[in-house]
């Protein structure tokens, strides 16, 4: 339906004629004629009547004329949505207990007001192709991994680097060590569920079992970090590896253990993805926010994939410069939305 004819109908009624309609809408009285002429072709009905005190609505004029307003309303909503600065920011992260969703919730600390719209896509193929559709503005994802280039458009910076803690049940062979070094690995069953071939994290973990001989299982499906901690800490032979930021709640009655790993420290690659043509406000806002917080992450000796190590060594582009912000007070209620 056109929008301008509909437009036209509701300034003739509150008018009350056609010659007033055409000033308010800075267009000619003829252009108003065929503009409601064509809308009651397409309808089959006439909606106003010419008398000698100007143009009144029909009965079917009418019966039209609140939904000739919500529509009006309705496209108005949804230019809103896209203008800049109106529409809240997208964005993927893979999990919500794990580090992406840490640096988020630390973003929306830091910027209250910014609104934002979190979504989990499945993979980085699925997190690319929605950055090239506009779908989000932007993605976590350990890139570029290898089966993930990354396609003409999108660009990409290293956030942070996650070491690994080893997760134990009480009753494990390692479960009283302070720390361990991957060479102390070998030999016992680590059991990741749920790893996808193909997909980014599985490509990381087939080189971190490689390079130090591990045992990675992945058998059976993924039923979330809980029913993952549950089994871990009544099966004294099995033992997983946590990202140190993952965010565990502890199972009643067990006493998991947690240990990290040294001498290297197998690290995640997380990286903050998006397309260059986005022009969405907050984004630079969140780029600045991580290039600050990548700045103090403290180093240390580590391992990651050859895939990411060429990738960390490429020079950050030039973050927008965070814009700053009231101190005082405390922070306003959270308006982030989850799907």
């Amino acid at each position: 339906m056109d929008l301008d004819a509909v437009r036209t109908v509701v300034a003739t009624a509150e008018a009350g004629s056609f010659h007033l309609a055409a000033a308010e809408l800075a267009i000619t009285q003829q252009a108003v004629s065929k503009r409601i002429a064509a809308l009651e072709k397409d309808l089959g009905v006439r909606l106003f009547t010419r008398t000698p005190r100007g143009a009144r609505l029909t009965l079917d004029g009418q019966a039209f004329l609140p939904h000739a307003r919500a529509l009006l309303v309705a496209a108005e909503r949804a230019l809103a949505s896209v203008r800049p600065g109106q529409r809240a920011l997208r964005v993927d992260v893979i999990g919500s207990r794990l580090a992406p969703s840490a640096l988020l919730r630390g973003f929306h600390r830091a910027h209250p007001d910014t609104e934002l719209d979190v979504v989990h896509l499945f993979d980085a193929a699925e997190a690319l192709a929605a950055l090239q559709a506009g779908a989000i503005d932007a993605s976590f994802r350990a890139a570029p991994a290898p089966g993930h280039p990354l396609p003409g458009g999108i660009l990409a910076e290293h956030v942070l680097d996650e070491p690994h803690d080893l997760l134990t049940g009480p009753a494990h062979a390692l479960a009283g060590a302070a720390s361990l070094t991957p060479a102390r690995l070998v030999g016992h069953r680590i059991w990741i569920p749920g790893i996808v071939p193909g997909t980014e994290w599985a490509a990381y973990y087939e080189d971190l079992a490689a390079a130090f001989g591990l045992t990675i299982e992945s058998t059976g499906p993924d039923f979330g970090i809980d029913a993952l901690l549950d089994v871990i800490a009544d099966t004294p032979a099995l033992a997983t590896l946590v990202g140190a930021q993952t965010r565990l709640v502890r199972p009643t009655g067990h006493a998991p253990r947690r240990i990290p790993v040294v001498d290297p420290t197998p690290v995640y690659p997380h990286a903050l993805l998006w397309h260059r043509d986005n022009s969405h406000p907050a984004l630079g806002a969140l780029r600045a926010h991580l290039s600050a917080q990548a700045a103090e992450q403290p180093s240390a000796a580590a391992w990651t994939p050859g895939w990411a190590r060429a990738w960390a060594r490429k020079p950050a582009r030039k973050p927008a410069r965070e814009p700053a912000r009231k101190t005082a007070g405390e922070p306003a209620p959270t308006r982030a939305r989850r799907r």
